[in-house]
């Protein structure tokens, strides 16, 4: 029989990057976790997407082991790559920060459609075009509502 679950932590950890510095060392190391087990194994899984911010939520076990899912990327990460900016805009209605082409919006929701709460990727994609309004990224080509 496993151990039964003790806790559920939920980081945001560069892909490739992870080490024991805050805030990945101090969130396992409150629940006896070993950081460093968790970063070798966080690091190999995720080398493929070297840099790219990840969601990751691990969940720590009553014997202080531990499991862990990698999630897709944000949207606003994603949105970020396609549109080619830095930073949002810092007042999304004033503020013009980029502009994704609704084809960029689909290929994000198929990305990430096991994420979402959508049950198809038109729905996902307009989802991801609410975060890209919510940026400041303009999104062209959307089709009218049916």
């Amino acid at each position: 029989m496993a151990a039964p679950v003790e806790q559920t932590i939920k980081l945001q950890i560069k892909g490739g990057q992870a080490n024991p510095a805050p805030p990945i060392g101090p969130a396992l190391g409150q629940h006896g976790v070993n950081i460093m087990e968790f970063c070798k194994a966080f690091n190999s899984r995720t080398e493929d997407r070297m840099g790219t911010l990840l969601p990751v939520e691990i969940t720590v076990y009553a014997d202080r082991s531990f499991d862990f899912i990698v999630k897709s990327p944000p949207a606003s990460v994603l949105l970020k790559q396609k549109a080619d900016i830095e930073t949002a805009a810092g007042d999304p209605l004033r503020d013009d920060a980029g502009t994704v082409t609704w084809d960029d919006c689909l290929d994000i929701a198929d990305q990430k459609l096991q994420d979402l709460n959508a049950h198809t990727v038109e729905k996902g994609a307009s989802m991801v075009a609410g975060t890209a309004r919510s940026m400041g990224i303009t999104v062209e080509g959307k089709p009218a509502h049916e």
